[in-house]
């Protein structure tokens, strides 16, 4: 064996290693530094009082977009016997909107029962008579936007009282401390590097270990000076900023960002399975593509990121099977969002050249004027050859020959 493949056998032996065990089932605790594991400890609250005046902490920011300050108004709610309904039904909404179809008639049926019925324990009275009446003669259809005026009639109540009264708990006190912990800054050297996952035109994506957690991360390393010389630098902003604005479990997350003297390093989500352009082409080779069934599943779970995008006025752009990555359990995740655009609040559409051609959407190609619909083009493409293994249309160098005048025409 040659130098260059012993040192990818050490790489990899490495990384089976941190990963715990051959399956994929990590160990964090046993593989965390203690040196570094007690930087991590949650600083005293004085320390973190100051944040009041600097944090966004308005009802929807902290309590419902940001998963730490929802799970701890939550149980502040649930200490609290007035607010266990509103709590309750809070949580039973959203098991509800994530419920097999098979089961969802029975969830709303219990749901009526529990919140709806003033004899129920957990009767929630502030529930609009007309909204209920709705659902009663609804439920039995279980349609996803079922409980639509419902969760919102829930958080209407808990933005006033409960919420005031929450602002001055022990509880959100504990959420100034993490999001003090949050923005300490770390460096390289909190993280442990091994394999190399993959290269772009700007950098090398590897898997890395955070020396404090002992949990594994994709650390997408881009090179300043390729970013300086071919006018990268906004993209790499663009990605980074909307990477921490995006919670979804269908888009990669970003835990850590930092910047050695040579490189931009964004620290993501790992994702073991390798994206799907190579399970398309080189996983059966004799026969490739995935079946009708598959290609649904997969197409199923990216229209849930780019809903998620869409509702932060996030345009993706750049959807293609090479984007969409897999993990161990076999769902994937949408990534490298550095083409996305984001939409002011007054604005409803955008210009601008981006993407990859032969998935790029006639308004992108011909410089119109676009909205979100160019995503959902792109979908369309990247299903196609999810079970064709082609593309659908003939390329001329980076001429893409279509009989579609507008995205919009999909609808």
């Amino acid at each position: 064996m040659d130098i260059g493949g012993l040192t990818t056998v050490v790489a990899n032996s490495a990384y089976i290693s941190a990963r715990g065990s051959f399956d994929g089932t990590a160990n964090p605790a046993a593989n965390r530094d203690k040196k570094y594991h007690a930087k991590l400890k949650l600083p005293h609250i004085t320390v973190c009082e100051d944040l009041r005046e600097t944090l966004d902490l308005q009802f929807k920011s902290i309590c419902v977009e940001q998963p730490i300050g929802k799970r701890l108004f939550q149980e502040y709610l649930e200490i609290t016997n007035e607010y266990k309904g509103p709590c309750r039904l809070w949580k039973d909404i959203e098991a509800y909107d994530t419920a097999e179809d098979k089961d969802r008639a029975q969830k709303a049926a219990k749901i009526l029962q529990r919140y709806m019925e003033p004899s129920a324990k957990l009767f929630c009275p502030f529930l609009p008579e007309n909204d209920i009446t709705k659902v009663k003669e609804r439920h039995g259809e279980a349609a996803d936007n079922l409980f639509v005026e419902i969760l919102a009639s829930v958080f209407d109540f808990l933005k006033e009282v409960p919420f005031t009264f929450y602002l001055e708990t022990m509880y959100l006190k504990r959420f100034l401390q993490w999001k003090w912990l949050e923005m300490q800054p770390v460096a390289e050297d909190w993280f442990l590097d091994f394999r190399v996952l993959g290269k772009g035109g700007f950098g090398e994506v590897s898997a890395c270990q955070m020396r404090g957690t002992g949990k594994l991360y994709a650390c997408k390393k881009l090179n300043k000076k390729r970013l300086k010389k071919r006018k990268g630098y906004e993209g790499a902003m663009v990605e980074k900023r909307i990477l921490a604005r995006v919670h979804s479990r269908f888009i990669v997350s970003l835990a850590y960002a930092f910047q050695t003297k040579t490189e931009l390093c964004l620290v993501m989500t790992i994702m073991n399975g390798g994206d799907l352009r190579y399970h398309i082409y080189n996983v059966d080779e004799n026969n490739p593509g995935f079946s009708e069934a598959r290609a649904c599943y997969y197409a199923a779970q990216i229209i849930q990121g780019l809903e998620h995008l869409h509702q932060k006025r996030i345009i993706y752009r750049d959807l293609k099977p090479e984007n969409v990555l897999l993990d161990n359990e076999g769902h994937v995740r949408i990534s490298d969002l550095g083409l996305a655009v984001e939409l002011a609040d007054d604005q409803l559409k955008t210009k601008g050249y981006a993407g990859t051609p032969g998935f790029m959407a006639p308004e992108l190609l011909k410089g119109e004027e676009y909205d979100y619909s160019v995503d959902y083009f792109t979908l369309g493409v990247t299903l196609y050859e999810f079970i064709a293994a082609k593309g659908p249309f003939r390329t001329r160098g980076e001429k893409v020959i279509f009989n579609i005048h507008s995205s919009e025409d999909l609808y």
